[in-house]
């Protein structure tokens, strides 16, 4: 199967803190492992939404990794491209939540398979056939080879007339904020589309604004910037319009991958050809069924859920 929607990076579970405000460094309980990695909830949502859908990365030969590549299979990804590595284990990371909003992680990342993708995954055919690649900010700051292996993915794409979506996910845990903007700066000038939440549009741009600093994203050569904002919505930014558009009112479990699953449903109507304001709107009502369930990508809707949600919004307006 040829994915229409590629994403490439780190596969990894996710084992949080069973209740919030319990710092990492005490004795507690914690819940399960999860499958998670920022570009692996992305390409679950999307495959969940109903379209062709593809990953490039590495798992550990062991029970996470085999729990992690069950999961995309059985949600319609292709895994063609997932590597079981014997001399590594599964990427993991560690996470508490607190009550003014905050997480904290602990990540085995760089040194565990998540860190190991090789040149030979990097399939030129494959991806020459590829709509849309994205990226995240994430996959970028573990290892140079990543980097690498990221941007090469990137240039074939381009080269063949796909377009790039990019989603600086910034985590300051894995690299510093200047170094992160450096290394982002090659996706930048190449994406068509950026989708920050407002404090990494804010980080990334250097500016205390979110508008600010998503006009000054747009200088870097995107065609449009989709600034998540959470519960209060997103806005769409154009060289010529801001669009507002508002969120869906819905009963928060979990935030984990919201923002992920934006960056699905937005790419979608991407690919689909929508107006841009439809393509957000579609992208807020999967964001917003993303928290209504804990773990990373159970959350993830599916298309007959995300317009069952659009549907009883418009009978409400």
């Amino acid at each position: 199967m040829r994915g229409q929607i590629v994403s490439i990076g780190e596969l990894l579970v996710e084992i949080m803190r069973e209740k919030v405000d319990q710092p990492l460094g005490v004795a507690g309980t914690f819940d399960g492992p999860f499958a998670s990695g920022a570009p692996a909830i992305f390409i679950d949502a999307v495959a969940r939404l109903g379209v062709n859908s593809g990953f490039i990365g590495s798992v550990g030969k062991d029970d996470f990794g085999r729990l992690i590549v069950e999961r995309l299979k059985r949600d319609g990804v292709d895994t063609t491209y997932i590597r079981s590595l014997s001399d590594y284990t599964t990427g993991v990371a560690f996470v508490t939540y607190f009550s003014n909003g905050s997480r904290k992680f602990i990540y085995h990342l760089s040194r565990a398979a998540s860190g190991k993708i090789y040149e030979d995954q990097v399939d030129s055919d494959y991806l020459s056939k590829v709509k849309y690649l994205h990226l995240m900010g994430s996959s970028l700051s573990i290892n140079e080879e990543c980097r690498k292996i990221c941007y090469r993915a990137a240039r074939i794409v381009k080269d063949a007339g796909g377009k790039i979506s990019f989603d600086p996910n910034l985590r300051p845990e894995l690299l510093g904020i200047e170094k992160i903007r450096e290394i982002s700066e090659p996706i930048l000038s190449s994406c068509e589309v950026v989708l920050p939440s407002g404090e990494e549009a804010k980080m990334l741009a250097g500016t205390e604004d979110a508008e600010e600093a998503s006009q000054k994203l747009l200088e870097y050569g995107p065609k449009i910037i989709a600034l998540k904002r959470g519960e209060k919505g997103s806005w769409i930014f154009t060289a010529k319009d801001k669009i507002k558009v508002p969120s869906f009112p819905v009963k928060e479990i979990d935030p984990t991958g919201a923002g992920d699953c934006f960056d699905a449903g937005f790419v979608v109507g991407l690919l689909k050809g929508w107006p841009l304001e439809k393509a957000a709107r579609f992208a807020n009502a999967v964001g917003a069924l993303a928290v209504t369930k804990k773990g990373p990508m159970e959350g993830a809707p599916t298309l007959e859920e995300v317009n069952r949600l659009l549907k009883a919004e418009s009978y409400c307006s």
